[in-house]
C-alpha cells in the first residue's frame, strides 16, 4: 500500500509539472502576441512618422514685381506655407535649395517664365521633386516652350498657362474657392501694373472696383516692390498683409515712400535725356543709380523709338540685369526675341511681347544691345 501512494504522489507532481509548463508556454504564447503587437505598432507608428513628415507648403515667386508678391499673397491666403520671393537669376538656386527638403510636401512656382537656358534644369528639378511625391503646380504667363509644358504635364506637374492673363489673375481664377472677396482686388491690382487689365479676366475683375482707386493702389504697391528690392524682409511684410487682405493704403507709409520714390523718378527724367542713346531702331542706357525697370520706360518715350533698353550692372554676379520695354507699334516678340538672344550670349531672358527682361554676361551687353538692334524691324 506504501508503494502505491508513492507513485500516486510521483503522477501527481508530474501532473503539476505538466500544467505548469503549459502555463508557462501559453504566458510565453502571450508575449509572443504582445511583442508582436508591439513591433506592428512600432512598424506603423513609423508609417506614420514618415508620412507626417512632409508638411510643408512652400511658394517660390517673382520678388521684382506686383504681379509676383500678389500671386505668393494669394497662394498663402488659399493654401498658408510660405514664400520665396527671388528674382530671375536666383531662380534655379531657390529651386536647388528646396528640392532637398525632406518636409516639403506641396511647391508653386509663380510669375518665373523660363528661358532656353534654365528649362532643362527646371525640367530635371521638377522630376526629382515629383518622385519624391511633391505635389507641384506651375503658374506663369510669359512666354514658353509647348514642348516643355508637355515634358511637365508628363510627370503631373499641374501647369496653369496663359499668356493672355497675368500670373496673380491666373491664380485668383484658379482657386477662388479658396480665396475672400479681397483677393479680387489683389488680382486687380497685379493686372494693372503688368498692362493686362484689358484682358478678358483682368477687365472683369477692373470693372468690380473704381478704376482711380485700383490705379493708384496698383501703382502705389509698385513703387514699394520696386524701392525696396535689397530688404527681403519687407517684401515677405508685403506678401503676408496683402494675404490678410490690407489694401494699400492699410499698410504704414506705403504712400510716404511711394512719394519718394516719384521724386527720384522725376529726377530720372532728366538723367535719361542726358545719358540714352539711340540706334535705328531702339533707344537705350545703362542705369547707374537706380532700377533699369523703373526708367526703362522712360528710354523708350523719350528715345522717340518703339523699343527703350534700360541696363544695370550687377557687380556681385559679373552681369547686367536688362529691361525691355516695346511701344504699341512694336510689330515683334521682344519676348521671344530676347530668350533666343540672350541664351546664345550666355545669358538668360524672356517674358512677354512688349515688355522682357535679360540677364546678359558683363563683356557681352554691347553685342546684345546691336544684335537686339538689328533684330527689331
Amino acid at each position: 500500500m506504501a508503494v502505491t501512494k508513492k507513485v500516486s504522489k510521483k503522477t501527481a507532481a508530474k501532473k503539476v509539472t505538466k500544467k505548469v509548463t503549459a502555463k508557462k508556454t501559453a504566458a510565453k504564447k502571450v508575449t509572443k502576441k504582445v511583442t508582436a503587437k508591439k513591433t506592428a505598432a512600432k512598424k506603423v507608428t513609423k508609417k506614420v512618422t514618415a508620412k507626417s513628415k512632409k508638411t510643408k507648403v512652400i511658394c517660390i515667386s517673382h520678388k521684382e514685381d506686383c504681379d509676383g508678391i500678389s500671386s505668393a499673397a494669394l497662394i498663402r491666403q488659399a493654401f498658408g506655407g510660405d514664400a520665396i520671393l527671388v528674382d530671375y537669376p536666383g531662380q534655379m538656386e531657390a529651386l536647388n535649395q528646396v528640392v532637398l527638403d525632406e518636409k516639403l510636401k506641396t511647391l508653386f512656382i509663380c510669375d518665373l517664365g523660363l528661358s532656353k537656358k534654365t528649362q532643362d534644369e527646371f525640367i530635371d528639378l521638377m522630376t526629382r521633386l515629383r518622385k519624391n511625391k511633391v505635389s507641384v503646380t506651375y503658374i506663369d504667363h510669359h512666354d514658353i516652350d509647348p514642348n516643355v509644358v508637355t515634358a511637365l504635364e508628363k510627370i503631373k506637374v499641374k501647369v496653369i498657362h496663359d499668356i493672355n492673363e497675368c500670373t496673380t489673375v491666373q491664380v485668383y481664377n484658379a482657386y477662388k474657392s479658396k480665396l475672400n472677396d479681397h483677393a479680387s482686388f489683389v488680382a486687380t491690382c497685379a493686372a494693372i501694373t503688368d498692362y493686362m487689365e484689358d484682358r478678358p479676366l483682368g477687365s472683369k475683375l477692373l470693372q468690380i472696383y473704381d478704376r482711380q482707386f485700383a490705379l493708384i493702389s496698383a501703382t502705389v504697391m509698385t513703387y514699394n516692390i520696386v524701392g525696396h528690392q535689397r530688404e527681403p524682409d519687407y517684401l515677405q511684410y508685403l506678401v503676408e498683409e496683402l494675404a490678410d487682405s490690407k489694401f494699400p493704403h492699410d499698410i504704414p507709409n506705403t504712400f510716404e515712400f511711394a512719394q519718394i520714390q516719384v521724386e527720384k523718378l522725376s529726377q530720372m527724367i532728366a538723367k535719361v535725356k542726358k545719358g540714352m542713346k539711340t540706334m535705328t531702331n531702339l533707344g537705350h542706357m545703362e542705369i547707374l543709380d537706380s532700377g533699369a525697370s523703373g526708367a526703362v520706360n522712360f528710354v523708350m518715350g523719350l528715345s522717340g523709338k518703339d523699343v527703350g533698353v534700360a541696363y544695370k550692372e550687377r557687380v556681385d554676379h559679373g552681369i547686367y540685369a536688362v529691361s525691355v520695354r516695346g511701344s504699341k507699334n512694336c510689330k515683334v516678340h521682344l519676348g521671344k526675341i530676347v530668350n533666343l538672344l540672350a541664351t546664345s550670349l550666355g545669358g538668360s531672358g524672356g517674358g512677354h511681347d512688349k515688355a522682357c527682361g535679360a540677364v546678359v554676361p558683363k563683356p557681352k551687353i554691347k553685342k546684345f544691345i546691336t544684335e537686339l538692334n538689328k533684330k527689331i524691324k
